[in-house]
């Protein structure tokens, strides 16, 4: 059942000065939220920065996510979560808002200015970890009422929404973040479910703009004419379309197709250009991953979906775009645990051809003792012929990739080169990125 919007216990949290009566747990979560707002929402979604300053302002938001597991309560999830409500109509009135975030006429910045490398954004965030879900149990029927009842309702807005008291204006992030404080409070026990059964993908196609160039640099150092793409922790497998997306830098490069469906962007910070190459013919694309998603399946697809904010259509249409190549040509999901998985991935490449290891972001989520044993699978490998690795990895987490004297947690991550061949090992850091490869730095010479 959904929770009750009526009674003297929500009557005393609509005039109860928020955070005055909290315990120690949810003054902990209210600046859980307020830094995700203003520290990594911030720079991609005015829209999430907005809800979740909502959030972090409302005792009874506050309280319906504490019903949630401690390790389910990550503002991302929960923002996914009601995200997905929306797509499957389960809250209409979330889904008119939302569906207004994402109206041309809506302002939301879709790209960010090259950072001034001393002035770095914040440490890569991390998804947290989850199950995936069914249908959320107990959903009722939700009145399409109209946007109003939120102020009705007396939800606190953030202050300077210049939100009207006699109703909840579409035009404004705030009242938007009204309505989906009011469904997170209305719908509480959905938005638990689908977070308890779910996690975060981040499946971005920003991706391709640093591994395009770090994979035809690796190839070129074999002298590889093919190769076998390997991707660990591959949720749907998009990096593995790599070859097959066009890239435009901020300098003026393009590389990849053109012509593809799949187009992406990225600023390059500094002087020095990525390398101009070309992917060598792909003869495998194989991803590894404890839960990989098949987009095929219109669930799956939809939570990718629910993943990224409302409010940034032109994100959302290159995923839609990624999807639709994705199933043009599905890759080989292995299922289970990457150590494992590793070495039948590398056999299932064709002798012939370069066997390429990617991580993005994956290591962070195994122990030191797991990745030290990935680097020892790798070299294994390379017995009969070379096997290649390319990192992309916050400073200092993958083993061996020199890190430039970076400190951990200096807001950016590492792209690394490695080739492993017979018992030597060569390995170099390459480049400096960001936002998940929105932003990137090469620095090798190429």
């Amino acid at each position: 059942m959904s929770r009750p919007t009526t009674g003297p216990a929500h009557e005393a949290a609509k005039t109860a000065r928020p955070g005055s009566d909290r315990s120690a747990a949810s003054r902990t979560l209210a600046q859980k939220y307020r830094r995700f707002a203003e520290v990594e929402a911030t720079k991609t979604s005015p829209l999430d920065e907005r809800i979740a300053l909502a959030i972090s302002e409302s005792d009874e938001a506050l309280a319906a996510i504490e019903t949630a597991p401690a390790r389910k309560r990550h503002p991302a999830l929960i923002l996914a979560a009601l995200h997905d409500l929306a797509l499957t109509d389960h809250a209409p009135a979330l889904a008119t808002a939302y569906a207004t975030a994402s109206q041309p006429g809506h302002t939301a910045p879709t790209a960010t200015p090259a950072p001034n490398p001393d002035e770095a954004p914040g440490p890569e965030p991390d998804a947290p970890p989850g199950l995936e879900p069914d249908a959320p149990p107990g959903l009722e029927p939700v009145a399409a009422a109209g946007l109003e009842s939120v102020a009705a309702a007396g939800l606190r807005r953030p202050a300077g929404s210049g939100a009207s008291e006699s109703g909840v204006g579409l035009g404004a992030d705030a009242d938007l973040a009204a309505v989906a404080v009011d469904t997170l409070v209305r719908m509480t026990e959905a938005v638990v479910s689908i977070a308890v059964r779910r996690k975060v993908r981040a499946n971005e196609v920003g991706h391709h703009a640093v591994l395009y160039p770090a994979i035809s640099e690796v190839a070129r150092r074999v002298g590889a004419n093919t190769v076998g793409l390997i991707d660990v922790g591959c949720s749907a497998g998009l990096n593995l379309n790599v070859d097959r997306v066009g890239i435009t830098y901020g300098n003026g490069q393009s590389l990849g197709d053109p012509s593809s469906a799949v187009q992406v962007s990225a600023s390059i910070v500094g002087d020095r250009p990525v390398p101009a190459l070309t992917v060598p013919e792909v003869v495998a694309r194989i991803g590894i991953d404890l839960d990989p998603i098949d987009v095929t399946d219109a669930d799956e697809a939809r939570w990718l979906r629910a993943c990224l904010p409302p409010d940034q259509p032109e994100r959302i249409a290159r995923l839609e775009a990624e999807l639709t190549l994705a199933a043009t040509n599905p890759p080989l999901l292995l299922q289970g645990d990457a150590i494992e998985l590793l070495p039948d991935a590398l056999a299932r490449v064709p002798a012939d051809a370069l066997p390429v290891v990617t991580t993005t972001w994956a290591l962070s989520d195994l122990p030191l003792e797991s990745r030290l044993r990935f680097l020892q699978l790798l070299d294994e490998a390379a017995t009969d012929r070379p096997v290649a690795w390319v990192s992309v990895e916050g400073v200092g987490v993958a083993p061996s990739i020199p890190t430039f004297g970076d400190r951990r947690a200096s807001g950016h991550s590492i792209i690394g080169l490695a080739v492993f061949d017979h018992s030597s090992l060569h390995a170099e850091a390459v480049g400096r990125c960001w936002l998940r490869g929105q932003m990137l730095a090469w620095l090798a010479d190429s």
